[in-house]
């Protein structure tokens, strides 16, 4: 396994829509383990594959506490096909906008129908933080990020803090 380079905005590579995966093989397998070495490393609890350059639509969260078994999901190709009408409002950060945070509202349940590690097609019904999170990390597949919820004033608000930190740090290659 090998842990990932996580991309922070602006990059615009966050801003590509991924394509879908044909087939969950050996490849896509690696991907999913090395992100999740990726997403432990960095204490997150999830991460998809545009936060890491790759155009795939790849997800693996792990949403399990500090005193718990780690429960890793891997999800190719997720979708919704039932999202509740009842809403809740979840503090959210992202690993590609570090130190941010604000308040997103999304929908209570979700169903996902997704590939998993083993290419086999699943449904996962998720609430609570779950919920949050898969539908946060799908988004990502859409290219669209946390603060693209929020209001165009907060949303520049966090864009230009996270412009002016990388502007303070020395460039990578």
């Amino acid at each position: 396994m090998a842990r990932l380079p996580i991309l922070v905005a602006p990059d615009p590579r966050l801003k590509a829509r991924a394509d879908a995966v044909d087939t969950v093989d050996a490849e896509i397998r690696q991907l999913m383990d090395d992100m999740l070495e990726t997403m432990y490393d960095a204490r997150g609890i999830g991460l998809a594959a545009t936060q890491v350059g790759v155009r795939k639509r790849v997800i693996v969260v792990d949403i399990a506490g500090k005193d718990e078994d780690p429960n890793p999901i891997r999800m190719a190709n997720p979708e919704i096909v039932y999202a509740s009408e009842d809403e809740t409002t979840y503090e959210e950060g992202c690993l590609s906008l570090p130190e941010q945070y604000a308040d997103v509202k999304r929908p209570e349940t979700v169903r996902v129908r997704y590939l998993d590690h083993e290419n086999e097609i699943r449904e996962l019904t998720a609430d609570g933080m779950l919920a949050i999170c898969v539908q946060h990390e799908m988004d990502h597949l859409d290219g669209v990020l946390f603060v693209d919820h929020l209001s165009g004033l907060k949303r520049n608000m966090i864009l230009r803090k996270l412009q002016k930190a990388r502007k303070g740090q020395p460039a990578t290659v």
